[in-house]
């Protein structure tokens, strides 16, 4: 398991992190990375492709995730990426609006995990052990799907 390096950052409202997440058809958290508050949704999407996950055959992303590294990434793997484009992209790529509404299932995997009050606050001080707890409550997750 690869852990992140990168440290909790500070901006103007304190400490802030984005979690990455990549989900399955279901819902369910496949892997989890966070990166700081600042940083782009790029490198996110480099973190979460570093492990040997199954190529998606749908990648679905909101607009942070746009950009044509990503959109190649996905094409050579064989899938295809529902992203909206960017308000300063020149030319956007149309989407499949229908497809682009399952994202909700990622969504609803994020207000799942922020139950847990540790996560949604982020009581943790250092980055591995924030991201520790997201694992862990990404496989209390899992463990209930499978007792349901």
């Amino acid at each position: 398991v690869q852990t992140c390096a990168l440290p909790i950052c500070r901006s103007k409202g304190g400490f802030t992190t984005k979690i990455h997440l990549i989900t399955n058809a279901h819902g369910l958290p496949m892997k989890a990375e966070i990166s700081g508050g600042e940083v782009s949704d790029y490198k996110g999407f480099d973190l979460l492709r570093c492990d040997p996950l199954p190529a998606p055959k749908v990648f679905i992303a909101d607009k942070g995730y746009d950009s044509n590294h990503i959109r190649e990434t996905v094409a050579a793997e064989g899938g295809t990426s529902v992203i909206p484009a960017r308000a300063n992209r020149k030319a956007p790529e149309p989407i499949d609006r229908i497809t682009y509404a399952l994202r909700n299932h990622v969504e609803r995997c994020f207000n799942k995990m922020k139950c847990s009050r540790r996560l949604a606050t982020r009581y943790d001080k250092t980055a591995a052990s924030y991201l520790g707890f997201v694992q862990l409550v990404a496989a209390r997750l899992w463990v209930r799907s499978l007792s349901t």
